[in-house]
């Protein structure tokens, strides 16, 4: 349980969820392709490995954007500002995917290595630095 709460821990703070090492973005939208630090694979799979992700990412934001709603009409009942709403509801269903995006990557990486702990394929060959260290020597 420790281990999968340490994942997502670094997952949120945009870090490796593996090792926790950093910067894993090249830009907000783009992930470099191994972490800096352990050289682990950040796309672990075949095409199409995002769309997890990006689940991650709907589904964060529509939750939030459904709490926000929800607390602005129990706070303003019997008079909620409906227009007010509207408005604001379509700021955060257009902004909230794209704050969220990188915090989504991070996320459901993580959610992946607790299913799928990473393997030796995951990681360079053994004549690459990062490899080195991971097997203990320097």
């Amino acid at each position: 349980m420790t281990r999968i709460l340490v994942l997502f821990a670094r997952a949120l703070r945009l870090r490796c969820p593996a090792c926790g090492g950093r910067p894993i973005f090249v830009s907000w939208w783009r992930l470099c392709p191994n972490c800096p630090a352990c050289s682990i694979k950040l796309q672990r799979g075949e095409d199409g490995y995002w769309v997890g992700a990006y689940m991650f990412n709907l589904i964060a934001a529509e939750l939030i954007w459904a709490g926000l709603t929800v607390g602005v009409l129990v706070w303003t009942w019997p008079a909620p500002p409906w227009t007010a709403l509207l408005v604001g509801g379509v700021v955060l269903m257009v902004g909230l995917p794209v704050l969220l995006f990188p915090f989504a990557r991070t996320t459901f990486l993580a959610f992946d290595l607790v299913f799928r702990p990473p393997k030796e394929d995951d990681y360079p060959g053994p004549h690459e630095p990062a490899a080195q260290v991971r097997a203990g020597g320097k």
